[in-house]
């Protein structure tokens, strides 16, 4: 039978999609306003691509999807935590995402500070949830160690105070790959680490895992770059195109060039692939991933 990337990602963003769904609060739940605020801005439609790269990375190291589903629900909630700040007008002051009106936008800018503060909790009370599937008390504060890091000061909110640092100058070649690192490459490493904690991999598989996906992270930035620059419509991007540049943004194009982006992305993607090979026992699915993103179009 012949793999489908395609068939795996769509069955594994159903499986995903109806995990959120159980684990997020009612809307009838009190406080009515921030549950309901919470459920419209994580079930918004998405490629779930990190809470995919959880399952993924568990099952290169040999675990189970249905083991690590709290873990790939905790990397979710952080992603849509941290678009929902990103899109406040203090920010990034976006009005669409994912094709539809921001949650500020929706429900006001209180709102939207509060249900990503709301969510950036939920994301640790659910990965706490690992005990009940098994894994060993320590795993399982290592991986809260590895989350709480790639959230913080150093890696996702370092990198948006750096970007926001950054508009309207010109940017380096090395700033805009620290900010991408940060924001995008630090969460990226811990989906496929908190993966690989998951599924009892041992700590140097699990270190290598997670540069790996930092890496991956990174040019999945940078391919975002160039289509924020090259789309030509709402429905295409799920925000308006174009954005990057009309706010003076920090982007690896306008630091190196479009051909250059495209080349270094290319290059950071072979070299990830180097890497699951060595350190995966199975990492075919990871590496199909992988080729996903580097042919990825919107």
């Amino acid at each position: 039978m012949t793999f489908s990337l395609v068939a795996y990602l769509e069955e594994r963003r159903a499986t995903v999609d109806a995990a959120l769904d159980r684990v997020l609060p009612p809307e009838s739940a009190p406080p009515t306003n921030i549950h309901r605020s919470m459920r419209y801005s994580v079930l918004a439609p998405g490629k779930r691509l990190r809470p995919i790269l959880v399952i993924a990375g568990a099952e290169a190291v040999g675990g189970r999807a249905d083991d690590v589903l709290d873990t790939a629900c905790a990397l979710e909630l952080i992603h849509a935590y941290s678009l929902i700040h990103d899109d406040l007008p203090a920010m990034d002051d976006d009005d669409y995402r994912r094709g539809r009106l921001t949650t500020h936008k929706k429900f006001g800018d209180a709102l939207g500070v509060l249900v990503g503060d709301a969510l950036l909790a939920f994301a640790f009370e659910e990965l706490s949830r690992l005990t009940a599937e098994g894994v060993p008390a320590p795993r399982v504060v290592e991986a809260v160690r590895r989350l709480a890091h790639a959230a913080g000061p150093m890696q996702l909110v370092g990198g948006q105070a750096l970007d926001v640092a950054a508009e309207g100058r010109k940017p380096s070649a090395r700033l805009v790959r620290d900010i991408h690192e940060r924001k995008t490459g630090a969460l990226f490493g811990a989906a496929i680490a908190l993966g690989a904690i998951a599924g009892d991999a041992d700590a140097r598989t699990v270190d290598a895992l997670e540069q790996a996906g930092r890496m991956a992270g990174l040019a999945f930035q940078i391919q975002d770059d160039l289509l924020n620059a090259s789309a030509r419509s709402l429905r295409t991007l799920g925000k308006r195109p174009g954005t990057d540049a009309a706010r003076g943004k920090a982007t690896y194009p306008a630091a190196v060039g479009e051909s250059r982006a495209r080349r270094d992305a290319v290059e950071m993607l072979r070299s990830v692939r180097s890497a699951l090979v060595r350190r995966c026992t199975r990492p075919a699915l990871l590496l199909a991933l992988v080729e996903a993103l580097a042919k990825r179009e919107r």
